[in-house]
Order: structure tokens, then C-alpha cells, then sequence
């Protein structure tokens, strides 16, 4: 394992799967993944957006971006809307129980990213956030 923990690569893989197992298991009771949780947070910030978009926007294959929302519908914290600027298409859009139930996953998504963290010190915490933030920023987009 030595040489593989001098692999920065494959240390942050690693920790995006710890993190991704903890975020699913906190989310289990109430039927969402982190993939649907990823597109309710990425709505919350926006007025809407284009399945396109959104299968842009988080790295997701457009197939796959059809059954999260089909998903998201069905537990009503999400619509598709025709868009304003072309009545042809369908914009994606946050409804109030979406909103809601962002509301309260934030206590456990707090408590996840703190499991994961807990090794670090709050200066360190924020200098990790900040690298990844602009590694994030400039490779995805």
C-alpha cells in the first residue's frame, strides 16, 4: 500500500470513494443517491437547467441525467418546465420539497465531510478546500 499512497491520484480517488460511501449512506432511508444529490444541490443553484446542462455541468452521461430526474419527479424535488426562451424545451428546475429536503440532509452532509476531515485542523481544512476548489475549477469546469 506504500506505493500506492505516494500516488496523489490515487489518495483522492480513494477519498471520493469513502466520501461518496458515507454521503449514500446517510442519504439511504430517504431513496436518493449522491448522483441525484449532486444534481438537486447543482439546481439549488440556478433557475433552472437543460438536461444537457446539467449532464455538462457534473460530468454525468446524458442517459444517465434522464433517469435521475425521471427519479427526482417521482419524489417531487424536481420539474421539468418548458424553458422560457425555447417552449421546445424542458428546463430541469428545483421545486419547494427539493429545496426541503436539501435543508435537511445539510446536518449530515456536515457530519460526513467532518468524518472524513478529522485528521486535519481548521487552517488545513480550508487550505485543502481552497486547492481543491481551484484544481475543481479548472479541470472541470
Amino acid at each position: 500500500m506504500r506505493g500506492l499512497h505516494a500516488d496523489t491520484g490515487y489518495l483522492l480517488y480513494r477519498l471520493g470513494l469513502r466520501s461518496g460511501q458515507l454521503f449514500n449512506t446517510s442519504l439511504q432511508e430517504s431513496g436518493v443517491r449522491l448522483r441525484h444529490y449532486a444534481v438537486l444541490r447543482f439546481l439549488a443553484t440556478s433557475e433552472g437547467a437543460l438536461q444537457r446542462e446539467l449532464s455538462a455541468r457534473l460530468g454525468y452521461d446524458p442517459s444517465a441525467i434522464v433517469g435521475l430526474v425521471d427519479d427526482l419527479e417521482k419524489l417531487g424535488f424536481a420539474e421539468r418546465r418548458p424553458a422560457p426562451e425555447d417552449r421546445r424545451s424542458r428546463i430541469v428546475v428545483l421545486t419547494e420539497d427539493g429545496r426541503a429536503f436539501l435543508r435537511s440532509t445539510d446536518e449530515a452532509g456536515l457530519r460526513v465531510t467532518n468524518d472524513l476531515l478529522g485528521p486535519l485542523d481548521p487552517a488545513e481544512r480550508e487550505t485543502l478546500h481552497t486547492l481543491l476548489r481551484r484544481i475543481a475549477e479548472d479541470g472541470l469546469g
